[in-house]
């Protein structure tokens, strides 16, 4: 099970195969099904989490409105945690929840903070993950503030044609901050032209 991790390591680390046996100590299997959460509103985020398969919405419930508002997805090989309340173990602002039956490979802070000093090189690897990740908010910014929803939609299918496949319409809708119906609309045009 731990198989797809090291793979998406060793793209940007070469790990001995005593590294490899060294690290899959720490990473445990967690099993979510659809529905349940792996964090809460208010709960300290206790774990870094690779997602082996499945689908995972972060999301808030914007007080005004009540509503859920998407702040993001995770899929396959993806990673779904509130750094901020993991790296500092305060409070997470927003949720995790599985959108459909998800497994997940886990690690605790300290048993993080323990990998790192036993394998430093694994620091280059979560470095260039902490990278993509700051880069695909900044595109998401760029993108919500330069376009309008039509070319909010084509990037997000561009982006992400596999959340596309997995993700229902109206949690899409959220994630572009349109209503599910206005989404029908622009999906619509898009397939008459």
């Amino acid at each position: 099970m731990k198989k797809p991790l090291i793979k998406s390591i060793s793209k940007h680390v070469k790990l001995s195969a005593e590294e490899e046996n060294l690290m899959e100590t720490y990473w445990r299997e967690k099993i979510l099904e659809k529905g349940d959460y792996l964090l809460r509103n208010g709960e300290v985020c206790r774990s870094d989490n690779y997602v082996v398969n499945g689908i995972l919405k972060a999301f808030y419930i914007n007080s005004e409105t009540g509503k859920e508002e998407i702040l993001y997805f995770a899929i396959e090989n993806w990673w779904a945690t509130d750094i901020d309340s993991f790296q500092k173990q305060k409070p997470s602002v927003y949720n995790i929840q599985a959108i459909e039956k998800t497994t997940l490979l886990q690690i605790s802070h300290n048993s993080f903070e323990e990998m790192l000093k036993e394998i430093p090189k694994l620091e280059r690897f979560f470095r260039i993950i902490l990278e993509n990740y700051i880069g695909s908010l900044q595109r998401r910014i760029i993108i919500n503030k330069v376009l309008d929803t039509e070319q909010r939609y084509i990037a997000f299918l561009e982006s992400y044609p596999k959340i596309a496949e997995k993700a229902p319409n109206y949690l899409i809708a959220s994630y572009l901050g349109v209503t599910p119906e206005f989404l029908s609309r622009v999906r619509k045009k898009l397939q008459a032209s």
